[in-house]
């Protein structure tokens, strides 16, 4: 005779038991990463395998490596033949190179503000340095208006150098444009 209530013997089966439980986030990224790291670990094989022809030589570092790590950058050629313009173009260089900063003329680590890098380009001409600053002010007050006071006080009202680098790419430009 079939048996139409529960058998004490077996444990009743609740709807709740029988559906899956969601995953925590924490579950499901570890799966992911497993997952991640078969198919990278597959992925590394096929490469061995199919570069497993290709002959590689050594690599020497000296080779690699022609210069001291510590070393200045090497000059930029002037691009510009009039003095001020020159002059701006390799302040410019520097401030791509070796880093913008603001609140110093230099700083621990070597970066210059805009008027640190025409100090250190100009190698002591005041003169040049300071007409290729007048040139840099007036650039600035072209579009900044005329409220600006110096170079070194919008030099300092920016967070990053994107921009007062990018004047001194201007200037230079406008320098050569008036043949100085």
């Amino acid at each position: 005779m079939p048996q139409t209530h529960p058998c004490p013997t077996t444990p009743a089966r609740s709807a709740a038991a029988s559906t899956p439980r969601q995953l925590t986030l924490e579950e499901r990224l570890t799966l992911i990463d497993a997952a991640m790291t078969v198919h990278l670990d597959d992925a590394k094989v096929a490469f061995d395998v199919n570069t497993a022809h290709i002959e590689t030589g050594s690599v020497d570092l000296a080779d690699v490596i022609t210069v001291p790590v510590d070393a200045e950058p090497a000059p930029l050629p002037d691009l510009y033949p009039t003095p001020v313009a020159a002059l701006l173009q390799r302040a410019h260089h520097r401030l791509l190179t070796g880093g913008w900063c603001k609140d110093a003329l230099i700083d621990e680590n070597g970066s210059r503000c805009m008027l640190g890098s025409l100090r250190t380009e100009a190698g002591g001409d005041r003169d040049l340095e300071a007409d290729a600053a007048a040139l840099l002010l007036d650039t600035i007050r072209r579009d900044f208006g005329d409220d600006v006071d110096s170079v070194p006080s919008f030099n300092d009202a920016w967070a990053d150098g994107r921009i007062p680098v990018r004047m001194v790419d201007q200037a230079a430009h406008l320098a050569d444009a008036r043949g100085l």
